[in-house]
């Protein structure tokens, strides 16, 4: 017998053993985990585990009666092979009732037959190509997308008088819905794409992309790469090729200048217009909370978006298992999620009913520092923003 049949046998097993007995109390509610624990980006499993960890230490290990049990599995990168062996194993191994976590799309593109097959909910933490949800019925997002995030950009720079843009994205999913949704918004208003380009997605060069930008004098770069190594790299590069005094304004989304990585750009980040759904020095009640908390449990580390997508992936969670009575069945729970409304540290959120995606606030920044701390500081904000790429 094949490891596909294999799979499919047991998954049906699973599903008819649930619908015999339904949601037992003393069950537990074992959450599988596939994020990044090595790696180059390993950087957002440590900023996840730390974000799920902060809710479970804050709101007890108990929810509905069912105590609740994190099994992390790495998937070591851009790694779809390993994502859906290491969801597979969670799955018919560990009898899980939830994945969550795929910090990347291709990772989340691997995994997301199996959450249909195996009739179990799968809880995006993070990968932001648009079409995600659209895999299977039984996907929730609590991060972000793309063209989310990337059209409030698009309008900033033509309403502030930017009539001419480069694009510069990286060559995957993610940098592909950027691009797109970028252009999409700035051309419709009435301004002008005066060249692109897409880059490796591994150990890219910016040297050449950047120099061909600044010889042809657009009057800003829009840029999106992966969160991590490669944002400081083009940060820097963008200085050091001397865009910035050739005139050329550097606009990005704000996971490029997040701050796990904000940091080590140095001087190069100060200036950046960037736009994003969580800055660290967001002004609320919920978000002084919480990163006064994060500091507390992680003195060496700052918080960034994916410690508070991770933080409300658990909120959500615990939310529908109090609406489900337990019942983590991916009809109960993707039933009760649709429309689901919370204060998160980043502000009010909710669950698109119609797209099972996050609808936020998405808020214009500017990195500067604060009392000699490199930080995103907002200055602008557009309101409960839904997905524009499923519009």
């Amino acid at each position: 017998m094949n490891f596909t049949k294999k799979f499919g046998m047991l998954t049906l097993a699973l599903g008819a053993m649930t619908m015999a007995t339904g949601a037992q109390a003393a069950d537990d509610l074992k959450i599988g985990v596939v994020i990044p624990m090595s790696g180059p980006f390993a950087s957002h499993g440590k900023q996840m585990t730390n974000g799920l960890n902060l809710f479970l230490a804050q709101n007890g290990d108990t929810v509905a009666g069912r105590k609740v049990k994190l099994i992390i599995k790495d998937d070591t990168g851009v790694a779809p092979a390993v994502a859906k062996r290491q969801a597979q194993e969670l799955l018919i191994k560990d009898k899980v009732d939830i994945l969550a976590g795929f910090t990347l799309t291709p990772n989340a593109f691997s995994v997301a037959p199996l959450a249909t097959e195996a009739k179990v909910p799968m809880v995006i933490l993070n990968a932001a190509t648009s079409s995600i949800t659209e895999k299977s019925p039984n996907i929730v997002r609590v991060s972000m997308t793309l063209p989310q995030v990337t059209a409030p950009m698009a309008q900033w720079a033509y309403d502030n008088g930017i009539k001419n843009i480069y694009t510069l994205v990286a060559d995957y999913g993610p940098g592909h819905d950027a691009e797109k949704q970028f252009k999409k918004t700035f051309t419709e208003l009435g301004g002008t794409i005066v060249g692109e380009v897409r880059t490796p997605v591994k150990n890219p060069d910016f040297a050449p992309y950047l120099q061909r930008i600044k010889d042809l004098k657009p009057e800003a770069v829009f840029l999106f790469v992966p969160n991590g190594e490669q944002g400081v790299a083009l940060a820097k590069g963008y200085k050091e090729r001397g865009l910035e005094e050739a005139g050329i304004k550097a606009l990005a989304t704000g996971d490029v200048t997040d701050e796990d990585v904000i940091d080590a750009m140095g001087d190069a980040a100060i200036g950046m217009i960037n736009s994003f759904h969580y800055s660290q020095v967001h002004e609320s009640p919920e978000n002084k909370a919480f990163t006064e908390a994060y500091a507390k449990a992680y003195p060496n580390d700052r918080p960034n978006f994916m410690a508070v997508a991770a933080y409300d992936g658990m909120h959500m969670i615990y939310q529908a298992l109090e609406q489900t009575k337990g019942d983590a069945s991916a009809d109960a729970f993707m039933a009760a999620v649709k429309g689901m409304k919370w204060m998160s540290p980043r502000g009010p959120v909710q669950i698109d009913p119609d797209t099972r995606d996050i609808i936020q606030d998405v808020y214009i920044r500017k990195v500067e520092r604060v009392d000699g701390v490199l930080q995103n500081v907002e200055f602008d904000k557009i309101e409960a923003v839904k997905d524009p790429g499923k519009q």
